[in-house]
């Protein structure tokens, strides 16, 4: 019996060792049955996404309806009118979000995935209905901070937990579906907040509060069934058999040799902090939210500037959204059946460019609205793409092979889309209304870092894969037959 163990670790790693950034091992599910295999990651798919999908979609509603709510009333109940309290409300949610990434991932590990995420989602929930009771502008403010606070380890425990149970080229379809869930969803979110605001009076509340408190109230319970359906990490998992937990840790660690969870110390996350190319990847992420969410908090009022009604730029929004939807789905696909990264990224990058030059400087109204499309589909495509690539190396959720270093990289990566999120809230200014050129340029500008950045990861990147397989330098991020993903 052991002879025969010993006999099976050295097939493996033979195969671990002939896999190059441009071939993948077939040979790592070999042992298994093909239909075993499928029927499997197909009941992790159905178990994990839709709900995670959902649960997103409705983190991006929470965290940006704060628009719809100040038309619907708030605006002169709480007397955003005076000064810069509107923006210092939609802006400080960013900074507990940003500041709090990697302590919730080092939580996220010490009491599990599903406790984690009960807590994030029931807390933001809480805090989201508070908000629809506020006497006061600063109350609104305190409730803001809040929902940063637990939406905080929200997002980056979900990039984590999906690249825990999937091969590297198999991360970014899975991603890219539960984001395309929430892309439909936050396109019909403005007709969902219109719908809600309709029932003011009732209870003796005006429409706006009724936003928060419907929403809030749906959040809660959707962090209740978090904890009935929502699973571990595999090694801790339990709607699967033992034989099919064996599987998906034995393709995670033959793909990356990290399926065992490594302890996390303060030196480790200073280590893993100190890497170049990780601060890349969070600059790239960054410049990709940044359309996304310039696009979230300004499109009904750049349709607004076309001539459109109130009600009629609610609904132009939902399709840019399904369009983009789409788009990102089949750039995913495509990712994955070439096993190329930087290239689609790149193409995404050029779309969301001509988007931009289109709704600057295009005259009709129709020209411009199909802008809108364009810039919505490239940037929204980046986000899972980033995600994906930034995980395409052994730090990150394609390219990282610990989990320590994966939950470190996430986190900081996802605290850099949060920068995002305050750079598209500032530099689109009143003053600039109605073309807002500058906040326009300001996206170009990320978008041109952004094409920079690619074409420097991927020159590192097949530098560094030629000089291993070469035999000029020892095995990448200190694992043999790893190759980094370009």
């Amino acid at each position: 019996m052991a002879s025969t163990d010993s006999k099976h670790d050295s097939d493996l790693k033979v195969d671990i060792e002939k896999r190059s950034s441009d071939s993948p091992a077939p040979a790592l599910d070999a042992h298994y049955d093909p239909g075993f295999v499928k029927k499997t990651l197909l009941m992790v798919d159905l178990r994990m996404l839709p709900l995670l999908g959902l649960l997103y979609a409705v983190a991006l509603i929470d965290r940006t309806n704060l628009g719809i709510a100040r038309t619907a009333g708030m605006d002169i109940e709480l007397r955003l009118d005076i000064g810069e309290r509107y923006s210092i409300a939609s802006m400080i949610y960013f900074i507990p979000y940003i500041l709090l990434q990697i302590p919730g991932n080092i939580v996220l590990r010490w009491i599990g995935a599903r406790s984690w995420l009960t807590i994030c989602v029931v807390g933001w929930g809480i805090a989201q209905l508070g908000m629809g009771f506020v006497p006061t502008w600063g109350w609104l403010v305190f409730c803001r901070i809040w929902l940063g606070v637990f939406e905080a380890g929200f997002f980056p425990a979900l990039v984590f937990i999906i690249t825990t149970w999937y091969k590297r080229h198999e991360v970014q379809k899975r991603l890219a579906l539960f984001y395309l869930i929430s892309i439909l969803f936050g396109g019909f979110s403005s007709l969902l907040a219109y719908g809600l605001a309709q029932l003011s009076g009732r209870g003796g509340l005006l429409g706006w509060s009724w936003i928060f408190i419907i929403e809030g109230i749906l959040t809660i319970v959707l962090g209740l069934l978090t904890w009935l359906f929502v699973p571990d990490f595999p090694d801790k998992s339990r709607f699967l058999t033992e034989e099919q937990r064996k599987m998906i840790l034995d393709r995670v660690e033959a793909d990356r040799g990290d399926s065992v969870p490594d302890k996390m110390t303060g030196t480790k996350i200073i280590r893993h902090l100190s890497d170049p190319i990780l601060w890349i990847m969070a600059l790239m992420f960054m410049c990709s939210t940044m359309p996304a969410y310039a696009i979230g908090f300004f499109i009904t009022i750049i349709l607004r500037t076309m001539g459109y009604s109130v009600t009629m730029s609610l609904i132009l929004t939902a399709p840019p959204y399904v369009f983009a939807a789409i788009s990102c789905f089949f750039f995913a696909w495509i990712s994955d059946k070439t096993q190329k990264r930087a290239l689609w990224l790149a193409v995404q990058n050029l779309i969301c460019i001509v988007g931009l030059f289109i709704v600057a400087y295009a005259d009709k109204h129709g020209v411009r609205y199909f802008g809108l499309f364009l810039v919505n589909a490239g940037a929204s495509g980046c986000i899972p793409g980033v995600l994906a690539y930034h995980g395409n190396r052994k730090q990150n959720a394609n390219n990282i092979t610990s989990h320590t270093k994966r939950s470190v990289s996430s986190a900081v990566v996802v605290a850099a889309g949060g920068i995002g999120g305050i750079f598209a809230t500032t530099v689109y200014r009143q003053k600039d209304f109605p073309k807002y050129l500058p906040g326009l340029w300001a996206t170009l500008a990320c978008q041109f870092s952004m094409l920079l950045c690619l074409a420097f990861t991927t020159w590192v990147f097949k530098r560094r894969n030629q000089a291993y397989r070469e035999g000029k330098c020892g095995p990448l991020e200190n694992t043999p037959g790893f190759y980094y993903t370009t």
